[in-house]
């Protein structure tokens, strides 16, 4: 599929989703019952908060916001960074006083240290993929002139900053291979740089182009040229608070300066217009996706390159009217246009059409079926096909008429991505991977069949210890709901109860699907459990689980993932006391809520970059994308549900709440990080002799996406320091072998 990023990944952890690398490590249940150490059961001085007299008064209700001045951005407000430095170091001083966090950071660092291959993309006679042998910061771009010679290095991001927070954030070579662009990511912004290079000589062009966000959206044309989405300049230096508008399709030539770029498509009376541009592999054809929020709901305007040039212009033709459906370009073949629909298909189908047609119809391809179509892709004569059952990938290769001509064989649960390609390729690439197998590459002949490893890390760890179960469980309507339960194998095949974390997503039609977690695996090697749920809100099944879990039914995204917990402590999966929970971007909104509404059924909880004030997220940056799945705060029906589950305005005084860590970054321009410093903010002064409730910011670091393999571990060891400490976990070196 030639992949545009559409709003529709604008909420999601930039790795994988909600980036399930969250997971905790090491040891062994105390007895339910036994006190905390004495660090956990001081009494902690927070630092002072002021508290502002702030009140907003929306559809006949008086709303207090006291900690308005919290939004404030803090590289520019001195009192929000000395709230956020006070904070730092109360938390820090907190996490370092726990006996598990040394463990913790020294068996991450040592499960972190395997070898990780990028699915490679080829193009001309060249194979471009990244690599990381273990502990580097950030993983490196290399290139072969065949795909199984040797690799040579082209980029070494970990030389562009010394902290490491400077980021490869995605990389596109021509067709031809000669040249490639690349984008660079600065402390975890949203914000792209993107360069070129000549790949024969590593030599690095002249070209820069700023303003790109959210991905560049690279299409080249020959080795002229490319299209590409950005916004408009905001002064010297990037914007990282404001609402984004009038995104643009630009066209630009090599060796002219960004002033002389051409405006290709734009759309000003719609300022809140999303467009992004992908280019056919024959680069004939070009295909403009417009979207106005994160749901899947396209326009598709058409480019005939063969009609134009840089200098003459190009006519621009719609194909596709109203926001109503997902249109989804995989490639061409002549005229012929192949899509991925959900019109008249919520679990998608596969559909053509003619370009060059005066009236273009469409042709059914491959029909819906009760699994819904993951990705597509065009690879020789082949369509390649992954679809979704029940929350685990599997493949299958159809002609271009449709005609099913085999399934790929995959093996145990798990995810398997990439499946890159043009037509006429002999070939292609996918990386597969589980629970408990980090990923491993392999190259798939089309035509005979034959698969081969491309890459496949070497194991410190023995997978054969450990199992994955999928069970399906009621949720509080009577719904059943899928999760994956990860264990370490007992005695004769028998688990006890264990300490457990339970993490969620349920939005945006984000399908979680199994992982691989370095960090995981120590949790796991120790006897620990890890609970993986497909709550409603995701795309694991198609519109109607969508739909179920978000606007005036997100209720039911809390209710899933609270009754996942119970379930779990009824069936003897967790300790009593153990049970803790976790989520990032939407699912910390999800840890948030959980939090408010069944304080007794959770023992900790991390929320992670989350969005917490339900009445103010579209003022900031991609907020105003996020209205398809919470609604508008300006309408008074939407405004009433988000008002009576936003985890920042439902904080009771004098509840007895969990444990709860909150981590954040300083330079997240997804997420705002006003968000969770007004929520801790109201936690804290709520129960301020309860249990802890503690902020971890991190500096020079965004969203998720670039941050540096030092900074991970240093926070998980922090999160799991924490979890561990408050759902009885005792770190037992000796329990790793």
């Amino acid at each position: 599929m030639l992949r545009l990023l559409s709003a529709a990944s604008l909420l999601a952890l930039s790795s994988g989703a909600a980036a399930q690398t969250a997971v905790w490590s090491s040891g062994q249940a105390k007895q339910s019952g036994t006190a905390m150490n004495a660090a956990a059961n001081t009494t902690i001085a927070y630092p002072e908060t002021r508290r502002g007299d702030v009140v907003d008064t929306s559809f006949g209700e008086r709303v207090a916001d006291p900690y308005r001045w919290l939004e404030n951005d803090v590289r520019t407000d001195k009192e929000v960074a000395d709230w956020v430095a006070a904070q730092n170091q109360l938390t820090q001083a907190q996490l370092n006083a726990l006996p598990g966090k040394a463990w913790f950071k020294e068996r991450i660092g040592k499960l972190t240290d395997y070898e990780r291959y990028g699915v490679p993309q080829k193009a001309g006679s060249r194979y471009f993929y990244t690599y990381n042998p273990g502990l580097l910061n950030q993983a490196q771009l290399f290139v072969r002139d065949s795909w199984n010679g040797p690799g040579r290095l082209l980029i070494d991001p970990n030389s562009w900053a010394k902290d490491g927070a400077t980021a490869l954030a995605g990389y596109r070579p021509s067709n031809s291979g000669k040249l490639m662009t690349y984008e660079i990511q600065d402390g975890g912004t949203d914000w792209r740089i993107i360069k070129v290079m000549d790949v024969a000589t590593g030599k690095v062009l002249d070209d820069e182009l700023r303003w790109a966000k959210y991905g560049g959206g690279v299409a080249w044309l020959g080795d002229e040229g490319f299209f590409y989405s950005r916004f408009p300049a905001t002064g010297e230096k990037p914007d990282y608070q404001s609402l984004a508008y009038n995104q643009a399709i630009y066209y630009h030539k090599l060796g002219t300066p960004q002033s002389a770029d051409i405006k290709v498509f734009a759309t000003p009376a719609n300022k809140e217009y999303g467009h992004f541009i992908g280019v056919s592999s024959d680069e004939k054809w070009a295909a403009i996706i417009t979207s106005v929020g994160t749901d899947s709901r396209y326009e598709v305007h058409t480019i005939d390159l063969a009609k134009g040039s840089p200098a003459r212009g190009w006519q621009v033709k719609k194909l596709v009217s109203g926001f109503d459906n997902a249109w989804n370009l995989i490639d061409t073949v002549g005229s012929t246009a192949y899509f991925t629909t959900n019109k008249d298909a919520p679990k998608y189908r596969v559909a053509k059409v003619d370009l060059a047609a005066a009236n273009p119809t469409w042709t059914t391809v491959v029909a819906e079926t009760g699994q819904p179509i993951d990705g597509a892709s065009i690879v020789g004569d082949r369509l390649v096909l992954t679809y979704l059952k029940d929350a685990t990938t599997r493949a299958a290769v159809h002609d271009l008429n449709g005609k099913p001509v085999k399934d790929i064989a995959l093996g145990e649960l798990g995810t398997a991505g990439g499946f890159n390609g043009k037509p006429g390729d002999p070939e292609t690439f996918y990386a597969f991977t589980s629970f408990t197998r980090p990923s491993t590459i392999y190259r798939l002949d089309l035509k005979s069949g034959k698969q081969e490893v491309f890459a496949e890390p070497k194991l410190t760890f023995d997978p054969a210890q450990f199992e994955t179960r999928q069970v399906f469980y009621p949720s509080k309507d009577g719904t059943k709901i899928p999760m994956f339960v990860v264990r370490k194998k007992g005695p004769n095949g028998r688990n006890g109860p264990a300490p457990t974390l339970l993490y969620g997503y349920g939005g945006f039609d984000i399908s979680l699907t199994p992982s691989f977690s370095a960090s995981r695996m120590a949790w796991l090697e120790a006897g620990g459990t890890y609970v993986l749920a497909n709550l409603r809100g995701g795309g694991e099944y198609g519109k109607a689980w969508h739909d179920g879990g978000r606007l005036a039914n997100k209720q039911n995204v809390f209710d899933d993932f609270a009754w996942a917990g119970k379930y779990l402590k009824a069936n003897g999966y967790t300790t009593p006391e153990g049970l803790a929970i976790q989520g990032g971007s939407n699912g910390g909104l999800l840890v948030g809520a959980v939090v408010n509404q069944y304080p007794d059924l959770v023992d900790a909880a991390n929320a992670a970059v989350g969005v917490m004030d339900m009445l103010r997220f579209d003022r900031f940056t991609a907020g105003r994308y996020w209205v398809d799945d919470y609604g508008y705060p300006s309408k008074e029906a939407d405004w009433r549900v988000l008002r009576a589950y936003s985890p920042y305005h439902n904080i009771r005084t004098g509840v007895d709440y969990p444990p709860v860590l909150v981590t954040t970054a300083d330079t997240d321009d997804r997420v705002v990080p006003g968000h969770s410093f007004k929520y801790t903010a109201a936690l804290q002064a709520a129960n301020p002799g309860g249990a802890p409730h503690l902020i971890r910011i991190e500096t020079r670091a965004g969203h998720g996406a670039g941050t540096p393999i030092s900074k991970i571990i240093e926070e998980t060891a922090d999160e799991w320091a924490f979890i561990a400490e408050h759902t009885g976990l005792e770190t037992v070196p000796s329990a790793v072998k």
